[in-house]
C-alpha cells in the first residue's frame, strides 16, 4: 500500500517567529536565574573549573549526555536519516560506541591523575613545559573549531528557524548566542554551565521523547509500519538498506571507516568531555557519569531512528532538502507536522538551547587549558595563586568568545561540516594516542609526546585542507578551487594511525629517560585513586 506523504508549507514557519523567540527568552531567562545562584559559591580554581567538584554521578552524566547532543546529532543526524536512511543511522552508532571507549580507557584513569585539564595527566610523569604547551595547543585548536562549526550553525539554522534569512540578521543572531556565551562562562564557571547543560539534556531528550512517541502513534506503534511508509514515501527501498550514502564506490567506503574511527576515537579525546570528568568527587562518581550518560545518549539516539524516518514518511525527503537549512530542517519540519506552531516553537528553542550549552561548555574548557597549562604553569611556572588564575580564565572567556563571534559571522553560510570533522580529527589524532601511551606505556617519553600531538594536529589540519571538504566538490568551502589531492572527506584513517607511530617512534629514538618514581606513581594513582583526592583538592 503506497503512502501519501502530505506537504508541509515552508513559509508557514515564519509565522512563529514571535513564539519561537518567547520560548527561547524563558530558557534564557531561567538558565540566566540558576547561573547567578550557581556562581555564590565559586571561590576557587576547583569552585570555577570543576565545580567544587560537587556532582553525582547522574547529574554529571546528564551535563555530558548535554554537552555531547549537539544541534549536529538533534538537527544533523535526523536529516541525515530522513535523507540517506540506514547510512545516515550509521552516525548515531559511531557517536555511542565511542562511549565504550571512553569508559573503558578513559574516565576512571583521567579522573583519578590530573586537576582540571587534560596536561595535567600528560605532564604528570613527562617534562612540564613542553608537553602542556603542546596539549593546550591541541585543546585550544579542537575547542576553536568546535565552537565556529557551533556558532555558524546557529547563523544558518536562523532562517528557518526565527525566519530571518538576511547575512545581516544571522551575524546579529551569531553576536547574540557569543554574548549569552561569555554570559554564562563568566558569571557561573563550570558550575553555571553544568547546569545549563543538565537543563537542556531534560528539554532536548524530553522533546525528542514526545516526537518518538507521537510518530509511533500514528503507525500503531509499529515499527515496521513506519519504515515501510517511509520507503514507499521515498519510493526507493534502499533507504532502509545499507550503501545509499556510503557504499556506491570504494574511496566512499573507505570514507566512512576513516570517518567513523574518528567519530570513536576523538570522542573519547575531547577536551570539553574529558574537564566533565573533574567535577565528581570520586573516580566511582566518574565511572558512573559515563554509564549514565550512555544509556541518555543511547536512549536519544534510537529517538533519531524512528524521527529520522518519521521525517522521511510524514514530511518527505524532497519538502526536507528543499527547505531553508536543507537536511537540518528535518527535525523542526517534522515537530511543525506533528504540533505544529507550538512544538515548533519549542523545537526550536530547544536548538538554540543545544548551541548556548555546548559553546558554553567548549569556552570554559579552552579558557581552562589557556589560564592553567599556558598562564600558571607555563609563564609563571607553578607559582600563581588560584585568584589570579581564575582572573586568567575569565579574560579568556572574553578573548575567546570574541574570537568565536568573529569566526562564525565570518564562515555564515558557508560548509561548516569541515570544521566538526577537523575538530574529531584533530582529537582524535593529537591527544587520544598521547592519553593511551601515558596511562598505559611505561616507556613513554616527553618527546615521543609532542611528537605524536604536534604530527597529529598538522596532519589532521593539513589533510583536511586538501580534501574534497575544502576545494573540488560542488559542496566544498571553496566551490570554485580544486587542489583536493586527498581523496577522502575525513583524515583519520591516515591521521590517527600516523599520531601513534610517531608517538612511538619519538619515544624509542629518545636517549633521555622519564623518572621512572613518577610513572610508578601515575600507575598507582591512575589505577587505584590512592592520592588523587589530595591531589585535586590542593
Amino acid at each position: 500500500m503506497k503512502t501519501m506523504v502530505p506537504t508541509v508549507e515552508v513559509s508557514a514557519l515564519k509565522d512563529t517567529t514571535m513564539l519561537n523567540m518567547g520560548i527561547f527568552a524563558l530558557f534564557v531567562l531561567v538558565t540566566m536565574v540558576i547561573v547567578f545562584r550557581a556562581s555564590r559559591n565559586n571561590k576557587t580554581a576547583a569552585d570555577y573549573y570543576a565545580a567544587g567538584r560537587s556532582f553525582t554521578g547522574s547529574q554529571n552524566g546528564t551535563a555530558i549526555a548535554g554537552d555531547y547532543l549537539s544541534a549536529a546529532s538533534f538537527l544533523g543526524i535526523t536529516g541525515a536519516i530522513a535523507v540517506n536512511g540506514y547510512d545516515g543511522f550509521l552516525y548515531s552508532i559511531g557517536f555511542l560506541v565511542a562511549w565504550l571507549v571512553a569508559l573503558l580507557l578513559v574516565a576512571e584513569l583521567l579522573r583519578n591523575t590530573g586537576k582540571f585539564t587534560m596536561a595535567d595527566v600528560l605532564s604528570f610523569r613527562l617534562r612540564q613545559r613542553p608537553v602542556r604547551i603542546a596539549a593546550a595547543l591541541s585543546t585550544l585548536a579542537v575547542c576553536f573549531f568546535y565552537l565556529l562549526a557551533q556558532m555558524a550553525g546557529a547563523g544558518s539554522l536562523i532562517s528557518l528557524l526565527l525566519g530571518i534569512s538576511d547575512w545581516g540578521g544571522q551575524a546579529l543572531v551569531i553576536v547574540v548566542v557569543g554574548a549569552l556565551m561569555i554570559m554564562y562562562v563568566l558569571i557561573g564557571g563550570m558550575k553555571g554551565t553544568t547546569w545549563v547543560q543538565i537543563i537542556k539534556a531534560v528539554l532536548l531528550i524530553c522533546g525528542a521523547a514526545v516526537m518518538t512517541l507521537w510518530v509511533l502513534s500514528i503507525y500503531g506503534f509499529n515499527l515496521s509500519n513506519l519504515l515501510g511508509s517511509a520507503a514507499d514515501a521515498a519510493k526507493n527501498p534502499n533507504v532502509l538498506n545499507p550503501g545509499l550514502q556510503y557504499g556506491k564506490t570504494g574511496t566512499s567506503k573507505l570514507d566512512f571507516l576513516s570517518l567513523g574511527l574518528a567519530l570513536v576515537l576523538g570522542t573519547a579525546a575531547l577536551p570539553h568531555v574529558l574537564m566533565r570528568f573533574y567535577t565528581v568527587p570520586t573516580a566511582k562518581e566518574a565511572r558512573k557519569s559515563v554509564v549514565w550518560s550512555i544509556w541518555l545518549i543511547g536512549l536519544f539516539y534510537l529517538f533519531t531512528l524512528v524521527l529520522g524516518y518519521g521525517a522521511a514518511a510524514l514530511v518527505g525527503a524532497d519538502t526536507i532538502k528543499s527547505a531553508p537549512g536543507g537536511v537540518n530542517s528535518a527535525a523542526p519540519l517534522l515537530a511543525f507536522h506533528l504540533g505544529g506552531p507550538l512544538l515548533l516553537g519549542f523545537i526550536s528553542a530547544v536548538a538554540f538551547a543545544t548551541i548556548l550549552a555546548v559553546v558554553a561548555g567548549l569556552t570554559i574548557t579552552a579558557a581552562a587549558s589557556f589560564a592553567h597549562d599556558i598562564y600558571a604553569n607555563v609563564i609563571s611556572k607553578g607559582k600563581a595563586d588560584p585568584a589570579s588564575e581564575v582572573k586568567v580564565a575569565r579574560r579568556t572567556v572574553v578573548v575567546i568568545g570574541i574570537l568565536a563571534i568573529l569566526g562564525g559571522i565570518f564562515a555564515n553560510g558557508q560548509n561548516v561540516a569541515f570544521l566538526v570533522a577537523l575538530a574529531f580529527a584533530v582529537a582524535a589524532s593529537a591527544n587520544l594516542p598521547t592519553i593511551i601511551y601515558s596511562l598505559f606505556w611505561k616507556k613513554f617519553t616527553t618527546q615521543g609526546a609532542v611528537w605524536s600531538m604536534y604530527g597529529g594536529l598538522a596532519a589532521a589540519i593539513v589533510l583536511i585542507a586538501l580534501s574534497p571538504v575544502v576545494s573540488g566538490a560542488k559542496t566544498s568551502m571553496i566551490p570554485g578551487a580544486n587542489f583536493a589531492v586527498f581523496p577522502l572527506s575525513n583524515p583519520g584513517i591516515v591521521s590517527i594511525p600516523l599520531a601513534f607511530l610517531l608517538g612511538w617512534l619519538g619515544t624509542v629514538l629518545d636517549k633521555r629517560r622519564e623518572d621512572a618514581a613518577k610513572q610508578a606513581e601515575m600507575e598507582v594513582r591512575s589505577l587505584t585513586g590512592i592520592g588523587a583526592e589530595k591531589a585535586v583538592n590542593h
